[in-house]
């Protein structure tokens, strides 16, 4: 049984994934090549990292570093699906790094607190999901990447796990342990 903040960084997540998943173009007769995967994958993973980093532009720069990667290893690759998997996880790693070095630099300095997230997404969410991308986005990195993937992602814990480094063990915990900051999270942002 879901709880009301699973539930609602379910609706709100979703509805992301659904605004940002474009229709189904026909099947590829030509095999899958960097442009294409540049092409098909490169907002959703700039919104993914948005919604780990909450900066547009930072989150440009790592999908960016992700795609280069990917240039720099297409010979190595096992096949070109594994390609998306490359990329989601190395959006996550590069997602890490830079919120390594932010709270490096925030020793000093008082956090960063800049709503990331455009006008135009924003006027598209509601009130309830307003609130939940804001109680998301005071979640502990970790917790954060697991619902992201898990909810705006829409992967399974094989795959978050995977993406993530982490155990499926380790997801699961961490999903129940962030539905349960985020519902505190949301409940204290009502009173």
């Amino acid at each position: 049984m879901q709880g009301p903040a699973e539930s609602s960084v379910e609706r709100t997540l979703g509805h992301l994934r659904t605004i940002d998943t474009p229709a189904r173009p026909s099947e590829p007769t030509a095999p899958l090549n960097l442009e294409d995967l540049y092409r098909t994958h490169r907002m959703r993973l700039v919104r993914l990292a948005i919604l780990l980093v909450d900066e547009p532009a930072t989150a440009e720069d790592v999908v960016q570093e992700a795609f280069t990667g990917l240039h720099r290893n297409w010979g190595r690759l096992r096949d070109a699906a594994a390609a998306v998997g490359y990329l989601r996880t190395a959006v996550v790693n590069g997602s890490r790094s830079v919120l390594r070095r932010r709270k490096t630099a925030r020793d000093y300095v008082p956090p960063h607190t800049a709503n990331a997230r455009s006008a135009e997404s924003l006027a598209m969410l509601s009130t309830e999901h307003q609130s939940v991308v804001n109680a998301l986005a005071k979640l502990p990195p970790r917790q954060r990447e697991v619902l992201v993937l898990r909810y705006y992602g829409g992967l399974s814990e094989s795959e978050i796990s995977e993406a993530a480094g982490i155990s499926k063990g380790t997801v699961k915990s961490t999903a129940s342990r962030a539905l349960e900051a985020l519902q505190k999270a949301m409940h204290e942002g009502h009173k």
